[in-house]
């Protein structure tokens, strides 16, 4: 019996599921043709598989296609598909009702978080299709289930009410008609200009290029005739032709076998997804199976961006679900300090919210993350052992951001230490890791010794590096801000403990001395306790403690710090950081071989209260402060001093 024309309202929970699709699941209206496109791709499945046991149901039609026909005149985008089709139950059922099991559980849910993780209801086309009314004012639907006679003919306006009613239709499948908003065909807005072909085609390649069936679109060019021979005819008037053309590439590279694919199909793949004019430094292609299931595509950029550093962290991974894309720049996915990766991830197990558009936090996205993660270190340790020359070309652009994943991640300092290079007092050119540090160490030698400044020059004039390179003693030299952080959180790497050259006692005494006669430090402190306590008062307030030096050899004077609290560098780091309440502590050290100490102990013995003395003193730590990079506090006064003392 015929179906006449009825108009029906919609279930209550339908119209509920409408209002919060167009209004709040989605954020981003453009999603509305990945939506109808996954639907008209998840149709063409289903006829294909039941083919397979029922030829019929094919109508001797098997050339699968989607396609698209934008029309300024009448305003309207319309998709059609050659895929299964609907009977006039199930678009009631699918379309009318979405007359579900847990319907009204899943919308409190929905209501109560804005997403729910139900994977069932995804694909469903009863779902995703309201999307279309984000960008229609009125959506007209014809279908014909394979191998049923008639068709079924479906429209509203997003109201309340639909009408539906049997239609003749020639072909299986469903061509869907949307009557645009003024402004999703205006030329105002041509980002969301949905009749504009370049629009369509650009939501095409972003969002699903990956189906795998064709989706077609026609376009209209002017070119001049050809004669018989197929000669251009310059004279003649251009005529207006029509092209149907696939958008869509169908098949995706991750899913194929990695050892089929070339690594300039890579290299392309990676500069057309990711916009870059470089090929990647390296690639990762991994396809897991087991407890969870993806494939993934991996890319280290040859070059970080100019404002990496200082700009908020994007991933870069685009996160894909049975070859259709699902959203970019998952946070969730990988540690901040490896945010450099580029790539993409697909797993048909993610656990999506109704639109798509955002994933729920789940057992399997952590999985995955975690996976990802070892793969990209595995694949870094790889290349710092077989290829170290393309490692110290990645180190150069990421390395700040492993040191910082160190020094702010806990769960990954374990992780990272070994891929961690420093440039070094062995070598002017070449970096080391801290493997190759401790197997140059001499004998005796039970710590890693380091230096922090501006650049090496600036190190290498401490004053405290001058015993270690008399004795032979690699020196870590760190120029980065981040770096002594990451040290102060490792604390040790293989039972060997890290070492300021700045702080505390060098344990120098298993190295052996370059001068057996040099008197012992504690002998000399005890004999001029006098002399250091008298210093100490005329500096008070400025340091914490005046002491005899076991580390000078030449300079007369070095300003260290203390056991604990932050180390000298590490307060000029947070000065520039706008933390200048940070003060380290800071402790005044003696050569008690420099004519200057003698200069001191005279003046202490015959005029111990005098000016003298204490400009003196005064000079010492100004010039300590010098060589440590610090400016001194009334820098006036102490070039008034240098004059002074100049003059005598």
């Amino acid at each position: 019996m015929t179906q006449e024309k009825q108009t029906r309202e919609f279930q209550a929970e339908t119209k509920q599921l409408l209002e919060m699709m167009v209004h709040s699941i989605y954020t981003n209206r453009e999603i509305f043709l990945r939506e109808l496109i996954s639907n008209a791709s998840d149709a063409i499945d289903k006829v294909r598989f039941q083919s397979l046991t029922n030829p019929d149901l094919l109508e001797g039609n098997s050339d699968f296609e989607i396609y698209l026909l934008p029309d300024e005149k009448t305003n309207t985008l319309t998709i059609s598909d050659n895929g299964m089709g609907m009977t006039y139950d199930e678009v009631v059922e699918n379309i009318g009702t979405i007359a579900k099991s847990g319907t009204k559980a899943f919308l409190e849910k929905l209501k109560e978080a804005g997403s729910v993780g139900d994977t069932e209801l995804i694909g469903q086309f009863g779902v995703g299709f309201y999307s279309a009314f984000m960008v229609a004012k009125s959506v007209t639907l014809i279908t014909r289930a394979a191998g049923q006679a008639s068709g079924v003919r479906w429209e509203s306006t997003g109201d309340g009410t639909y009408s539906i009613e049997e239609c003749e239709k020639d072909s299986r499948g469903t061509t869907i008609i949307l009557h645009l908003n003024e402004e999703h065909h205006s030329s105002e807005h041509p980002a969301e200009n949905f009749i504009e072909r370049r629009t369509l085609s650009d939501l095409i390649k972003k969002y699903s290029d990956y189906i795998r069936y064709p989706i077609k679109m026609s376009f209209s060019e002017k070119e001049k005739p050809r004669d018989a021979e197929g000669k251009i005819i310059e004279d003649a008037e251009e005529i207006e032709t029509t092209t149907v053309r696939t958008l869509n590439s169908m098949t995706p590279l991750w899913t194929r076998n990695k050892n089929e694919i070339s690594r300039e199909e890579y290299d392309n793949f990676y500069k057309g997804m990711f916009q870059d004019w470089e090929a990647p430094l390296e690639v990762i292609h991994s396809k897991v199976e087991g407890m969870v299931e993806y494939t993934s595509v991996l890319f280290l950029p040859a070059h970080a961006p100019f404002d990496f550093y200082q700009r908020e962290s994007t991933s870069g991974i685009r996160l894909y679900c049975k070859n259709v894309f699902i959203m970019d720049n998952c946070q969730d996915l990988l540690p901040e300090h490896l945010r450099f990766v580029r790539g993409l991830v697909d797993s048909p197990d993610l656990s999506l919210n109704i639109s798509r558009e955002l994933l729920q936090q789940s057992s399997q996205l952590k999985k995955i993350g975690k996976n990802l993660e070892k793969s990209i270190l595995k694949t870094l340790e790889s290349m710092l052992e077989k290829d170290r020359a393309k490692y110290e070309l990645f180190w150069k652009e990421y390395g700040k951001a492993l040191k910082s994943g160190v020094y702010s991640d806990f769960s990954s300092r374990e992780k990272l230490q070994a891929l961690l290079l420093f440039p070094t007092s062995h070598s002017t050119e070449n970096l080391a890791s801290l493997d190759e540090y401790i197997a140059r160490m001499p004998e005796g030698q039970k710590v890693i010794y380091y230096a922090a400044g501006k650049d090496r020059a600036a190190v290498e004039r401490l004053p405290q590096m001058e015993l270690l390179r008399d004795k032979g003693v690699e020196v870590l030299y760190l120029f980065d801000r981040v770096d002594e952080f990451a040290i102060d959180a490792l604390r040790e790497y293989k039972e060997k403990t890290f070492q300021s050259v700045s702080r505390g006692d060098l344990n120098l005494d298993d190295l052996g001395s370059p001068d057996a006669e040099k008197p012992a430090t504690e002998e000399i402190a005890k004999e001029n306790e006098s002399l250091i306590k008298a210093i100490q008062e005329k500096l008070s307030g400025k340091v914490a403690e005046v002491r005899v030096s076991s580390r000078l050899k030449s300079s007369a004077v070095c300003l260290v710090s203390g056991d604990s609290g932050i180390s000298l560098s590490m307060e000029q780091i947070l000065a520039e950081m706008n933390q200048g309440m940070f003060k380290a502590s800071r402790i005044l050290e003696l050569n008690p071989t420099h004519e200057l100490f003698g200069t001191l102990k005279n003046l202490h013995e015959t005029a111990p209260d005098s000016e003298s003395f204490k400009d003196y003193c005064d000079l010492l730590y100004g010039q300590a402060l010098l060589m440590e990079g610090l400016a001194p506090e009334d820098p006036v006064s102490f070039a008034n001093l240098v004059a002074k003392l100049m003059a005598k």
